[in-house]
């Protein structure tokens, strides 16, 4: 403004001063369009920067075509509304932008925590070149929201390596659609280990918000490892202002560029640069894409390691020392170290089985169908044998062919170039790298598997398993992981191993055909570093076996089935549960209820007897339960009937909390029936089909599996999530009311039986897989108890003291209460009840015995009627009885009293004859004989009227005094006679 003013002139006040100021497109104003209207047309108009600051804004005039845009290396030149090339040092992607540095965190962006952290505040942290997650339980949002004019795509590079944490990523779109305002949210689940993978999503016109959102679970005191996130492209935005200036370290020599180059090796650049500048080489150095030159350290043990060199002609080999590439350190300073001179020639190690030296500096793998133990020459198998296909490495000299080494740092690229492990003898270690986090990857490939020719038919679930001795010494956090990747799909963690590990063996079943890499990464700790403060820490593998590789050589000849063709000597391969006769070389079917170990050597040990009350499938390749088993005690047999449980039992108890105070549940899931009932664990990340078909990396098929589900409540997540699927029961042992069986304990002190009329029953089951805390695989014990409380189907539960289902890790006890584990119900499970006899008719009913403890098996027999007599024909049978009993009571009384008058004459009689002194009795008759003086008796004799019982009495007495009477009389009548 220009201003015609006497500042000292008293009267014009400040007040009364008129500033007219002209506007000035970029210093005062910008351009922007309009929204598009319902035709695909909009406007350019002016927007102040600061209102009221200028006048003279332009009017607005008609825009470009909403469906417009630049190609890419251009910019829309508003004022113009034409494109332009972008200047050299800047780069453009036409219709979209990119966020590629984060030294801070890009406009736009910003973090959301959510939870309460244990100390200080979570967020996503920029590291340079990428950005970090958080790497404790809170759960924390990277957030962007972006207006596209048209549909477009967000793309994005990510490394998740660790399960225990969670990671997701999704979109929340508006639209306006008739004034109805709806939302679209997408919700993926992403999972990768150890590499870096690009993701890509569409998006719809509007605005977008975009969501990274994390969260770790910490079931122990391992350190969750973060996730990494870099190079966020957004396409759609229709046109883009202005070109972006690039990164220091990068620059762009010509216009028009849709990409800036990363500087070469020794240069550096700074913002918005055109070309890189050269460092004083002598004195400084930088690293390829650096934005500053450094000054080279002097040289230490830190940067220089050790090899051995390959066997030369004469069978020699040394160890060597090199410098760590690029060289950065400087040799003639004060307190520099100089390279070590080389070690002493020694003779190389012998070949590795299966391979042999011919007179040459290499070791050469055997020719097919013969075999060497790596010392001798290569021989053809003898007649009725095979070779047995593999791989066995436990020297070396050189890295086999088909193994890569490899080394990985997620926010720079300095170790790209060089070896992550280094052969040394006899073991192979981890190398050097170019700072701590390196990830040193060694890689061995196995196209596939074959059996050999005599189980070539076998159904079994083993193809073959990798064996390997490693060891690791650290002073500090370091990893070594074991990880494989099948048909290329996805990688995923076998097993791992924190801080120094003594020197141990670990075997992982490969249970399908199929091409599978094996990778191991060991990684010195895990914190952002560009130095190597622990060199010293090493992880050593000393040897490596892969069993029926296909593309593998062979140690030694195995025996295999012959044809029964007396002129044939070809291997022919055995039916399914068939093992070979070593005396005859002919296949030999297993004997019943036996399966067989598919790597046992051929012979009748081969074939394990299956456990109690289970059997084998007709191709003895496992054992199983049929659902019924049978106990005998006394004279008491129980049978049992488990079909009716269902196919699959499911608990999920908790919850249980980490030591941050996150909320877990652990998912059990249960089968006790055939091989195609076994159940399915899987992770949430797979599709529902793949779920489903039981497929997918994570997919876990067994007996008994255990998922840790973390709710979506409280946690910021949209959905509940799954991890660490894991296989407790693969194996079926047995079922038995024995507390033990094949040294697994089923504890019963942990469940408190109340009633021991019905024992309980437990199946117990064996992990094939082996854990580093698990040197025999995992166990479980299932016990089935009756009790006909619960439904059918049941309750599963773990121990109270043990909620997690285990006290050690290792073996893990479960109880299902059910009805349906009740035994099958008999005639001794109920009784008779006799029912009152009703007209004539009587009802006989049966009812179970209290408590009833059985379930299915025999019914209750049918009710019964038979006739009866009631209690009106006993009353009158009774009151007949009565009347007959008194009349003949009466008529013995009379009888009786009658019979009486004329014993009591007599005997009158007999003792007054018998008191007349010296007179004796007439010969003829000792006494009146009778009727004679009948009435004559009657009136000199007189009677009182005794009782009727007295009578009776009387008439007893009276009887056997006349018996004696008569006696005596007759012995005096036989005196006198004589």
């Amino acid at each position: 403004c220009a201003l015609a003013l006497a500042w000292d002139d008293s009267r014009i006040s400040y007040a009364d001063v008129l500033c007219v100021c002209v506007c000035n497109w970029q210093m005062d104003y910008y351009y922007e369009y309009t929204e598009c209207d319902s035709k695909g047309s909009r406007w350019r108009v002016a927007i102040p920067r600061s209102p009221e600051a200028c006048t003279g804004l332009p009017e607005p005039v008609r825009g470009t075509k909403c469906t417009f845009s630049c190609k890419a290396g251009e910019f829309l030149e508003m004022s113009a509304q034409e494109c332009t090339q972008c200047a050299a040092g800047s780069y453009s992607l036409g219709s979209g932008i990119r966020f590629d540095q984060w030294d801070a965190m890009p406009t736009g962006f910003s973090s959301l925590m959510t939870g309460s952290p244990a100390t200080g505040v979570s967020s996503w942290i920029p590291q340079g070149t990428y950005l970090e997650s958080n790497r404790d339980e809170c759960t924390v949002s990277l957030i962007y929201a972006v207006h596209l004019k048209k549909q477009g795509s967000v793309s994005f590079e990510y490394q998740y390596p660790d399960n225990n944490l969670l990671f997701e990523f999704f979109i929340q779109n508006d639209q306006c659609q008739e004034m109805d305002q709806s939302a679209d949210t997408k919700w993926l689940k992403l999972t990768n280990h150890g590499e870096w993978a690009t993701h890509t999503v569409n998006l719809k016109s509007g605005t977008n918000i975009l969501y990274w959102r994390t969260g770790g679970v910490l079931m122990g005191s391992k350190v969750v490892k973060p996730v990494f996130l870099k190079n966020v492209q957004i396409e759609g935005v229709a046109y883009t202002s202005e070109c972006f200036p690039c990164k220091p370290g990068t620059f762009s020599h010509v216009p028009g560029s849709s990409t800036c180059d990363p500087c070469p090796r020794d240069t550096y650049s700074g913002h918005g640069a055109s070309s890189c500048t050269p460092c004083n080489t002598t004195t400084q150095y930088a690293a390829e894409g650096s934005a500053v030159c450094k000054d080279r350290p002097p040289c230490s043990r830190k940067d220089y390691f050790q090899i051995h060199t390959a066997c030369d002609h004469e069978g020699m080999t040394q160890v060597m020392y090199k410098w760590l590439e690029p060289k950065i350190c400087l040799e003639n300073v004060t307190g520099a170290e100089s390279l070590p001179p080389s070690g002493e020639r020694k003779a190389c190690p012998p070949c590795n089985p299966g391979f042999y030296n011919n007179d040459t500096a290499t070791c050469s793998p055997c020719p097919q169908g013969t075999y060497s133990d790596g010392m001798k020459p290569c021989k053809q198998c003898p007649a009725g044998t095979e070779p047995a296909l593999g791989y066995e490495f436990k020297w070396w000299n050189i890295l086999p062919s088909n193994m890569k080494t490899s080394c990985f740092n997620v926010g720079n690229s300095k170790c790209d170039s060089m070896n992550g492990w280094e052969v040394a003898g006899d073991h192979i270690q981890s190398g050097a790298g170019s700072s701590d986090n390196d990830y040193l990857i060694l890689n061995i490939h196995v196209p596939g598997f074959k059996l050999p020719t005599s189980m070539s038919s076998h159904s079994g679930t083993e193809f073959g398993r990798i064996t390997f001795e490693f060891e690791t010494i650290c002073s500090a956090d370091c990893e070594l992981y074991f990880m494989m990747d099948v048909n290329r799909k996805s990688t995923t963690v076998v097993e791992s191993w924190e801080r120094t590990q003594t020197r141990q063996s670990y075997t992982h079943v490969m249970t399908k055909n199929a091409s599978v890499s094996y990778t191991w990464a060991f990684q010195r700790t895990n914190q952002p570093s560009d130095v190597r403060r622990h060199v010293n820490d090493v992880a050593r593998i000393y040897s490596i076996s892969v069993s029926n590789a296909v593309d593998g050589v062979s140690s030694d000849c195995r025996a295999c089935a012959l044809s029964t063709q007396p002129s044939s000597s070809t291997c022919v391969p055995c039916p399914p549960g068939h093992y070979i006769d070593t005396h005859s070389s002919q296949c030999t079917e297993c004997p019943s209820n036996t399966y067989l170990v598919s790597h046992a050597m051929p012979s009748p040990d081969a074939c394990k007897p299956c456990g109690p009350a289970s059997m084998s499938d007709k191709d003895h390749s496992l054992c199983y339960s049929d659902c019924h088993f049978t106990h005998t005690e006394g004279n008491v047999t129980l049978t049992f009937d488990f079909s009716l449980l269902g196919s699959v039992g499911s608990l999920m108890n908790g919850p249980s909390f980490t030591s941050k105070g996150t909320k877990y549940f652990h998912q059990f899931n249960i089968s006790i029936k055939y091989r195609p009932f076994l159940n399915v664990c899987a992770y949430l990340s797979i599709t529902d089909s793949q779920r489903e078909k039981g497929d997918g990396a994570n997919a876990v098929k067994t007996f008994i599996c255990q998922s840790t589900i973390i709710p979506a409540s409280g946690r910021g997540f949209h959905t509940a999530l799954s991890s660490q699927s894991i296989n407790l029961a693969d194996t079926f042992l047995g079922v038995t009311v024995h507390n033990t069986l094949d040294g697994i304990s089923a504890r019963p002190e942990m469940y408190p039986q109340t009633s021991k009329k019905v024992p309980d029953v437990n199946f117990y089951y064996r992990s094939l897989e082996t854990t580093s805390s698990c040197e025999s695989g995992r166990s479980a014990v299932l016990t089935l108890r009756c009790n006909p409380e619960k439904s059918t189907k049941g309750d599963l539960s773990v121990p109270s003291r043990c909620p997690a289902g285990t006290c050690d890790g290792c073996t893990f006890n479960f109880l299902w209460e059910s009805s349906g584990a009740c035994p099958t119900c008999t005639e001794r499970d109920y009784h008779q009840i006799e029912g009152a006899c009703k007209g004539g008719h009587q009802d006989l009913l049966y009812v179970w015995t209290e408590p009833k403890l059985c379930i299915g098996g025999v019914a209750l027999p049918e009710k019964k009627t038979l006739p009866c007599e009631g209690m009106e024909f006993w009353v009158r049978l009774g009151a007949g009885m009565g009347a007959f009993t008194a009349v003949l009571l009466v008529s013995l009384t009379c009888y009786f009293w009658k019979k009486n008058k004329r014993l009591e004459y007599k005997y009158s009689r007999l003792v007054m004859s018998a008191n007349k002194e010296c007179e004796m009795p007439g010969a003829d008759s000792c006494a009146v004989m009778e009727g004679e003086n009948e009435g004559d008796m009657e009136d000199e004799v007189v009677y009182t009227k005794p009782s009727l019982l007295g009578k009776l009495k009387a008439i007893a007495s009276k009887v056997k005094n006349y018996e004696h009477v008569q006696l005596n009389s007759s012995h005096s009548k036989a005196l006198v006679w004589s």
